[in-house]
């Protein structure tokens, strides 16, 4: 088994740990939401009905009264024939959701009295003198009214003390779930590191003893060997260092076995090393290679330099000019700064690999660099289980919508008074909890938006817009918030700017990330400046898509706050990066989803501030092409 099959099982207890919590997460989430919706569904439903039985039967007996009083009959007829059927179809949907102990009996009881004051209606109505319908008003018809009032009453209370207790049930549900979630967490995060920690370190033991002799033949004794039994690539690298041992010891007497020595020395440490590996000298031309690079890459090390790469990938070749031109160009090493730099190489024995970029220079006796080592570093594993996380978060994140919106709409329904008046307390707690509602949507729409940008699956909906629209729509969405913040919002939109090809809410997005952080850290009193205006191409973009001098166009926010040190700025388009002492709140992610966004739309974004003068950011749209 080759060490890389190792190490991806000595991990293995952790990505079994961390899909056990996501299940077990899942499951506990789902039945939290099903516990919300049993409650609409069983007691909301035969709240509403009791209500407007009661507000039907209201009208009916008020009609009856003005009946009574002398009113004309055609106008009441008619009103009383629509609130019988609103309250015979009230009581048929009670009928059919009697789903508590006690609600049978009162809903038959009402039906009874609804039967029995019907009647009585029809028959008052149908009397034409005077004392007899006060008389059948007051021997039938109230106390019908009165009887289906009380049970009316009864089937509301009943659901409602269903619904209390149903929530409470509910709550402590729900904290039962968080520690057993909590538990689970602890529990599969302890196991799979205790047995991460166990396979790692018996996988790496072998490492353990090549490096000992490794030490002892570094120190001058040339008999030290390492004993190493196995087919992993330590192995190898024991049985290379072994035979390596051994060539010194016949070389060791002259001068030219010195060399050879530390030629064969140099060529079987790059060879055991499993990345490819590249050496250049300081022309840039390719002067050896190691085995991996010569099975991956195609790199035949028999031939002469210019032909090496004859068998190569062009999309290689691209990849080792760029980094030779950066190396031997005096720029340092050169060290990837994420996966959007790496290149995918077909392997017929492992299927794709996934190699990231990184070059050294290699310094001559007197300082000056004399040639560069390039190294394709195997970053498969690592690309997947970063997949892999991004779609638990994506996961994770899309389970959470549907819960939240049953919450959201409860609390709703609770503060808009639907289902009855609120103290002040009340008031204030479901205010509160709504308010933590939308904080929890808005860190799940970003978790969403954070997952696609990540995965490269960002759906654009263009069209052609003018600038100076797309200002206007960021600057009214965000006015009540400056408002509040007693901060100004003001536009610069310079006349005669060309379209752009953009999807306007997702634009929208990246205006909203940048004009919520200037309120956010703006002084009061203080402006904010949405502007819009046209910058040219570089000379090299103009030369190779042959555009007009105004070929993107500009949008800046600028602020007037405490701006940003330098040494801060290069974090803060990075996923979950803060900057030190700033307010408490937020999670870090809203810059990095604009400048994906922004990127997307082939723009660029970024920062001006100096401390004490503002801040100002920035991003760059390319033009509509021409109709």
């Amino acid at each position: 088994m080759t060490l890389k099959r190792k190490l991806v099982l000595a991990q293995a207890p952790l990505a079994i740990a961390l899909a056990f919590v996501g299940i077990v997460s899942g499951e506990l989430t789902t039945r939290l939401g099903e516990q919300s919706r049993l409650i609409l569904a069983d007691n909301y439903r035969s709240v509403l009905a009791a209500e407007r039985m009661k507000e039907t039967l209201e009208r009916l007996n008020t009609r009856a009264l003005l009946a009574l009083a002398g009113r004309p009959e055609g106008s009441i007829a008619a009103d009383d024939e629509a609130d019988r059927a609103t309250f015979e179809r009230e009581l048929r949907v009670q009928e059919g959701n009697i789903t508590e102990r006690g609600e049978r009996d009162a809903t038959h009881q009402t039906r009874e009295a609804w039967n029995e004051y019907a009647a009585a209606l029809t028959e008052f109505h149908a009397l034409k003198d005077h004392p007899e319908r006060e008389a059948a008003y007051l021997s039938r018809l109230q106390p019908a009214f009165l009887k289906i009032n009380r049970f009316a009453e009864e089937i509301l209370e009943i659901n409602q003390d269903a619904m209390v207790r149903k929530s409470a049930r509910a709550a402590q549900r729900s904290a039962d779930f968080e520690r057993l979630v909590v538990g689970v967490v602890v529990l599969g995060l302890v196991l799979g590191l205790l047995a991460s920690t166990w396979l790692t370190t018996r996988v790496l033991r072998p490492l353990g003893v090549v490096s000992a002799a490794v030490r002892r033949f570094g120190e001058g004794d040339l008999r030290a060997r390492a004993d190493v039994r196995g087919q992993d690539e330590i192995a190898a690298v024991a049985a290379e260092f072994n035979r390596m041992g051994e060539k010194l010891e016949q070389y060791r007497r002259s001068s030219l076995g010195e060399l050879l020595q530390a030629q064969q020395a140099a060529q079987a440490a790059i060879d055991s090393l499993p990345d490819p590996v590249i050496l250049l000298d300081a022309d840039g031309q390719p002067r050896g290679a190691n085995v991996a690079a010569s099975k991956l890459l195609a790199i035949d090390t028999d031939k002469p330099p210019a032909e090496m790469y004859a068998a190569t990938d062009p999309g290689i070749r691209a990849v080792i000019d760029r980094l030779r031109t950066h190396v031997l160009g005096g720029k340092g090493p050169y060290v990837p700064k994420g996966f959007e730099e790496a290149t995918r190489v077909a392997s017929a024995s492992e299927g794709e690999r996934i190699l990231l970029p990184r070059a050294t220079p290699i310094y001559g006796e007197t300082g000056v660099v004399s040639g560069a080592a390039i190294v394709l570093q195997d970053a498969t594993r690592l690309f997947r289980f970063d997949e892999l996380k991004n779609n638990l978060v994506a996961t994770v994140a899309h389970e959470f919508r549907t819960p939240l919106t049953s919450l959201r709409m409860a609390i709703h329904l609770c503060t808009e008074g639907t289902i009855g008046p609120l103290t002040p307390k009340q008031e204030d707690l479901l205010f509160a909890a709504r308010e933590d509602c939308e904080r929890l949507q808005l860190i799940v729409d970003e978790l969403l938006n954070l997952s696609r940008i990540e995965s490269g699956q960002i759906d654009l909906h263009k069209r052609r817009i003018e600038p100076h629209a797309l200002v206007d729509m960021a600057i009214d969405v965000h006015k009540a918030a400056a408002e509040q913040a007693g901060v100004t919002l003001r536009t610069e939109v310079f006349p005669g700017l060309p379209e752009v090809f953009v999807d306007p809410d997702r634009l929208q997005l990246v205006f909203t990330n940048l004009i919520t952080n200037a309120i956010r850290f703006g002084p009061r009193g203080t402006n904010i400046v949405v502007r819009a205006r046209a910058v040219e191409a570089p000379e090299s973009s103009r030369r190779q898509h042959r555009v007009t001098e105004t070929e993107h166009v500009r949008f800046e926010v600028a602020d007037e706050g405490a701006g940003i040190a330098k040494e801060h700025q290069a974090g803060l388009f990075e996923k979950f990066f803060r900057v030190p002492g700033s307010p408490a709140g937020g999670s870090g992610l809203g810059l990095f989803i604009a400048k994906g966004l922004v990127q997307a739309h082939n723009g660029k974004i970024g920062i001006e501030s100096d401390p004490g003068r503002g801040a100002t950011f920035w991003f760059t749209i390319p033009s509509a092409p021409p109709v």
